[in-house]
């Protein structure tokens, strides 16, 4: 789940904002590699205006969030090593934290990422036509569950609903996390999947969720935290009075401006060397 800053012309101006992100990887890929060819400017634009007619209760997403996550997959999953592995992703929305990632670092095997929201699914494989990326990403519009029993994955990868609230009546139920924010993400950790890289909000109950991890046979081989303003989804009043409470009982934690955004490399206990969980945990508490 990406958190999106609420401003004026918001829609328009963070897609913008996007694709010049994703071009400008997708050119200095072109320079470096004589047989990729150029995007022609025609193409980046048609692509531009479709992007531009939705709206953030529809498909969202937010660059400073998404920036954050392409960087935990290339940290955390792009160079763990030379060898051709399958990744699955829950939730891909737009597809371009991958995108991002694979523009950026060399990936010998392929990415299976898998949305409901058909619109989401849509954008997502333009994009990978655009850029070019058949073959190493793939969007499937349909149930992650049931995709995963053919996929056989070496990691899981996702950047789950982490938003808290009483039920899903919110601007857009897709982000709801359950109560507590964090039963999506618990979920995941019950799939038995030997690595596992997700992103945990601080005030989505990091604790919990982290113990929860532990009691699965996992261990935190690896993070990486960002700071993050509140945004549009967890500003709503009835999101943002259910997170304060959640403070109250120390199952969420942030300052006035910021809360904390975590990308987490979970690994069993078999296949990891030194457990980070107790830094983690003192990272994610801390305001």
């Amino acid at each position: 789940m990406q958190e999106a800053l609420l401003n004026t012309g918001f829609n328009t101006k963070l897609n913008s904002k996007l694709n010049s992100n994703l071009n400008a990887e997708a050119v200095a890929i072109a320079s470096s590699q004589s047989s990729t060819k150029l995007l022609s400017q025609e193409s980046q634009t048609e692509l531009q205006t479709e992007l531009q007619t939705y709206s953030p209760n529809e498909v969202f997403f937010c660059p400073e969030e998404s920036h954050f996550y392409a960087q935990c997959i290339e940290k955390m999953l792009l160079n763990q090593g030379t060898e051709a592995i399958t990744a699955v992703e829950f939730g891909a929305g737009d597809g371009s934290p991958v995108i991002h990632s694979l523009l950026k670092a060399p990936f010998a095997g392929e990415i299976h990422g898998f949305e409901l929201n058909a619109a989401a699914c849509e954008l997502a494989q333009a994009r990978i036509q655009q850029y070019r990326l058949q073959g190493k990403y793939f969007v499937h519009n349909h149930c992650f569950f049931e995709g995963l029993k053919s996929k056989n994955p070496e990691y899981l990868i996702a950047n789950p609903p982490y938003i808290p609230a009483p039920d899903d009546d919110i601007c857009m139920p897709a982000l709801h996390g359950g109560v507590d924010g964090a039963t999506i993400t618990k979920k995941l950790l019950t799939l038995d999947c030997d690595n596992v890289m997700l992103m945990i909000s601080a005030y989505s109950n990091p604790i919990d969720t982290i113990e929860h991890a532990l009691s699965q046979g996992y261990q935190v081989s690896d993070f990486m935290v960002t700071p993050l303003q509140f945004g549009y989804y967890s500003s709503e009043p009835k999101v943002r009075n259910w997170i304060t409470e959640m403070r109250k009982r120390r199952e969420a934690f942030y300052s006035a401006n910021i809360y904390f955004l975590a990308g987490v490399l979970f690994q069993k206990k078999r296949h990891a060397g030194v457990d980070l969980s107790a830094e983690l945990l003192q990272v994610m508490t801390a305001l």
